[in-house]
C-alpha cells in the first residue's frame, strides 16, 4: 500500500486513540511507549474505515486467495467487514471464523460461515505470540484448504524471545507472507512529519533500538 495511505490510517489510528503514547507494559514485560489498541472500533463507522484499510493492503499486496478466515473473537468481526469491504472495492470472496468451542446441535463443528476450500487468508488484528494464527492454520489444513496469507493492522517489528518478531516467526514457521496495514517503521515516520508528536519520537527510536527487527526484504 502506498505509503501515504499508510500515514493516512496511523493518523485515523491516532485520531481514534487506538494507538496511544505514553508508558504500557507488554506480554513480555516490557515498557512500550506506544500502544495499539483495535479493540476501540467498536461502532459502525469505525469498523467500516478500518476493514476498508484491510480490503486496501490486501489487494495492494497482490497475494492470490479466494476467500477469508477470521479466528475467534477479534477476528470474527474483521474477517465480515473485510470481506464487505473487498466487494465494495469490486472483489466478492466468502468468509468463515471458528467458535471456541465446537458446536454438537445445528449445523456443528467448529467453523461458521463458508466451507473452508482454496486459498485462505487469515484476518487478526496483531500477532502477539502467533497463538491464533497456529490455530487458524491446523484448522483450515484439517479441511485440506490452504492457509496463503495472514492480514494484520500492526506489525510492531518487535523481538520476541529469540533473534525473529513474531510476524517473522509466522512467516518462517508456515511459509506464507503477513502483510500489515502499517508498521513501526510507518509510526516512526509519522512522529517524524507530525510537530505535536514529536516529543513521543525519542522514545520509541530507544524502543526499538532495544527491541526492533529490520523490515522485511
Amino acid at each position: 500500500m502506498p505509503a501515504n495511505a499508510k500515514l493516512e490510517f496511523i493518523a485515523w489510528a491516532v485520531k481514534r486513540k487506538a494507538l496511544l503514547f505514553g508508558q504500557y507494559q507488554t506480554k513480555a514485560g516490557r515498557i512500550s511507549p506506544y500502544f495499539f489498541n483495535a479493540g476501540v472500533f467498536h461502532d459502525g463507522s469505525s469498523l467500516r474505515m478500518l476493514t476498508r484499510f484491510y480490503a486496501q493492503t490486501i489487494l495492494a499486496s497482490g497475494i492470490g486467495f479466494d476467500m477469508l478466515f477470521g479466528p475467534a473473537y477479534k477476528g470474527i468481526a474483521l474477517a465480515a467487514g473485510v470481506a464487505m469491504a473487498l466487494a465494495e472495492l469490486g472483489r466478492n470472496v466468502d468468509y468463515s471464523y471458528n467458535r471456541k468451542e465446537a458446536k454438537d446441535h445445528g449445523e456443528g463443528g467448529s467453523v461458521v460461515g463458508a466451507p473452508l476450500a482454496g486459498r485462505v487468508l487469515i484476518v487478526d488484528d496483531v500477532i502477539s505470540a502467533g497463538t491464533s494464527v497456529r490455530e487458524s492454520v491446523e484448522l483450515i489444513r484439517r479441511a485440506q484448504a490452504q492457509p496463503c496469507a495472514v492480514a494484520i493492522a500492526l506489525d510492531r517489528m518487535e523481538r520476541g524471545s529469540g533473534s525473529v518478531s513474531a510476524v517473522q516467526e509466522v512467516e518462517e514457521q508456515y511459509g506464507m507472507p503477513v502483510i500489515s496495514i502499517a508498521t513501526l517503521d510507518d509510526l516512526v515516520a509519522y512522529l517524524q512529519a507530525d510537530a505535536t508528536l514529536s516529543t513521543h519520537l525519542a522514545a520509541l527510536l530507544r524502543y526499538r533500538e532495544q527491541y526492533g527487527v529490520a523490515a522485511h526484504a
